[in-house]
């Protein structure tokens, strides 16, 4: 990534595990009992959430034994549930220490150290050989990469022949000039949105074939819709996505409804493989 210690701030600084640890606490979870669906509200930290995660998953045909990456896995949120649902290894790489520290320690926590392993890296250069993996995923990170060609090379390189890759982003609208801030950036630096029609087209020079876009935007509106109801009305829960992106996460869930209802971004999810 361009400026990546400028993301890696961006997304996450200080103590995130304290955070969560302290949340679950207030919510009355038991650390010692905590389960991946208590930590489902907080470690899915994706336009969606869960049930994004869960749709993605859905379509990547993974089976039991199989070795998956998550690229830009977060808090392992999604890596935790993937391993746990289909039984397979789950490696994952994100940028951010903060998250990485805190994704260790949430997947110590519900006992999962031997199904998935998530360490620092950058996606541009993923420190894995070549064909390692049965299926690789990204959601909502590739807002954040310059370089969007290497990017999905890299995923291209280490997935096995036949291999599944999907991802979930916020395109570029036809209207343009999204309303800031957004989960992805504050005021517009750090942000490399780019049309539907362009994901496509890089993905098919990668390599990538049997590629499929779908349009996302009306799930995601309902969603940020319903989060904004809640906290209008004082019912936000004590778990949900604030406790790890801060007070500023509504003014950013407001801007990307807007943004999507206004024709400024096209989210998506595509799924694609590498040939055999």
């Amino acid at each position: 990534m361009t400026n990546g210690r400028a993301i890696a701030d961006h997304w996450a600084t200080g103590d995130v595990y304290d955070r969560i640890a302290a949340a679950l606490t207030r919510a009355g979870k038991r650390l010692d009992s905590v389960t991946i669906e208590d930590l489902a509200p907080v470690d899915h930290v994706h336009a969606g959430g869960l049930p994004a995660t869960a749709k993605l998953a859905d379509r990547l045909g993974i089976e039991p034994g199989q070795r998956v990456l998550d690229i830009g896995c977060g808090l392992g949120g999604p890596a935790r549930y993937i391993a746990a649902r289909f039984g397979c290894a789950v490696s994952g790489i994100d940028i951010t220490g903060p998250f990485v520290d805190a994704a260790n320690k949430l997947t110590a926590l519900v006992r999962m150290i031997g199904q998935v392993r998530i360490q620092q890296g950058d996606a541009l250069q993923l420190p894995y050989p070549d064909g390692e993996f049965d299926a690789a995923y990204t959601q909502h990170v590739t807002m954040n990469v310059a370089d969007r060609p290497r990017f999905f090379a890299e995923a291209y390189r280490v997935l096995k022949p036949g291999g599944r890759f999907g991802l979930t982003e916020h395109g570029l609208g036809v209207r343009g000039h999204p309303h800031h801030p957004v989960p992805w950036s504050v005021d517009g630096s750090g942000a490399y949105l780019v049309t539907p029609a362009e994901t496509r087209a890089i993905l098919e020079r990668t390599g990538f074939r049997d590629i499929v876009v779908e349009d996302t935007g009306p799930e995601y509106v309902a969603a940020y819709r319903g989060v904004i109801q809640k906290a209008d009305s004082g019912t936000l829960p004590l778990l949900g996505l604030h406790v790890v992106l801060g007070e500023s996460l509504l003014e950013k869930t407001r801007n990307s409804a807007r943004n999507i209802e206004e024709g400024r971004t096209h989210p998506i999810q595509v799924l694609c493989r590498k040939p055999r």
